[in-house]
């Protein structure tokens, strides 16, 4: 696979990704596979009910902290009918944009490094999910039990050659295979008026 990543010629761009830098993240990362490692940073604020802002801390790559201040701020919220007051999208909603983002994105990548054009790149996800779990109701999957992913490109690779080349996608691996989460609790007792 890490052939691909060769110097290709006179070819700076190809589906908006910059070739030559590619070439050099890549190289880097083998002479140096520590500036592999990053960390990505978020902080979270309930505001009431389902809603609550998270703030995009900076992050950690390329062996160094990144400073500066947040970087962005996400809020999130339920549909009406689900008891939230629909200020912004649903968490799982968030799931969805992360993946179909995360999966255009490595197509974009991968095929540049392949020589392979997209002209054109549009996608459309749908998911299931059985709040009977959520609710406790009955011993049901809590998330989706089925994402459906279509995507829409002109492009001159073959069907086969997108479908490996979604298996690298971060976020891909992340909701298809799970990722384990550590949870630690700080909790205070409310002060007493």
């Amino acid at each position: 696979m890490s052939t691909q990543f060769e110097s290709m010629g006179n070819l700076p761009e190809l589906n908006g990704i910059d070739i030559d830098k590619g070439v050099e993240t890549v190289k880097a990362i083998k002479e140096a596979p520590d500036l592999a490692t990053f960390k990505f940073r978020s902080e979270n604020e309930w505001l009431s009910g389902f809603h609550n802002r998270t703030v995009i801390k900076p992050f950690y790559g390329a062996g160094k902290d990144y400073a500066g201040g947040d970087r962005y701020s996400l809020e999130s919220d339920a549909p009406l009918v689900l008891l939230g007051t629909d200020q912004a999208a649903d968490p799982v909603e968030y799931i969805l944009h992360a993946l179909t983002a995360c999966m255009t994105s490595t197509l974009a990548f991968h095929c540049a490094f392949k020589s392979i054009g997209i002209s054109k790149m549009t996608s459309s996800l749908e998911g299931d999910i059985d709040l009977h779990g959520f609710l406790a109701l009955k011993d049901v999957k809590k998330g989706f039990t089925e994402i459906r992913a279509t995507f829409d490109i002109e492009t001159e690779a073959s069907e086969e050659t997108l479908s490996e080349l979604l298996k690298l996608s971060p976020v891909f691996e992340m909701v298809s295979a799970g990722v384990p989460i550590k949870v630690t609790f700080n909790l205070t007792k409310p002060m007493l008026s």
